[in-house]
């Protein structure tokens, strides 16, 4: 019974990946060029995660594509040259910001599109007051100190129906 449970154990580890093999990180480089890895590993989006970015996602495809920063940092490449790098070999998804280009336009002037059509139907919905309604309404309206108005109800036959019902 003990070897099957430690049998079980150990599929179970194995299964979540508590001993599987990490990939060691690279040294960092001098601060300087470090922080400008680290800037450009911010506007990459992890391979694994999909909602965070390369310095921020902690999985080892995420530690390889920011050793390969790195690399190609240490290397010479301009930022651009390793942007293009890493949309060449994963296409423009691995941006977090996609570019403002072509389709992408939807994406950066989506909202403020749709922000701008909201305010224009509510505009369009609001309806102004006549210019003598507020004087009109003024005038007619019943003061405080006086009754008020006899009810028309009387004359409603649901209402009268309702009253009978509720007399009995």
């Amino acid at each position: 019974m003990n070897a099957v449970l430690v049998s079980l154990t150990l599929a179970l580890s194995l299964a979540t990946g508590q001993f599987a093999p990490q990939q060691a990180a690279s040294d960092p480089l001098a601060p300087a060029r470090e922080a400008r890895v680290q800037v450009l590993a911010k506007k990459l989006r992890c391979a694994v995660c999909q909602g965070l970015s390369v310095a921020d996602s902690p999985s080892s495809m995420a530690r390889a594509q920011l050793d390969k920063v790195r690399e190609l940092v240490s290397d010479g490449k301009t930022d651009e040259e390793i942007v293009d790098y890493f949309v060449a070999r994963y296409g423009e998804w691995v941006l977090l910001e996609p570019r403002a280009e072509g389709f992408n336009w939807f994406v950066w002037l989506g909202p403020v599109v749709l922000v701008l059509g909201g305010l224009f139907v509510i505009l369009r919905q609001r309806q102004p007051l006549p210019e003598g309604a507020v004087a009109t309404e003024a005038a007619t309206a019943p003061s405080p100190s006086s009754p008020p108005a006899p009810s028309t109800d009387d004359a409603d036959p649901y209402l009268q129906a309702v009253r009978r019902e509720l007399e009995r």
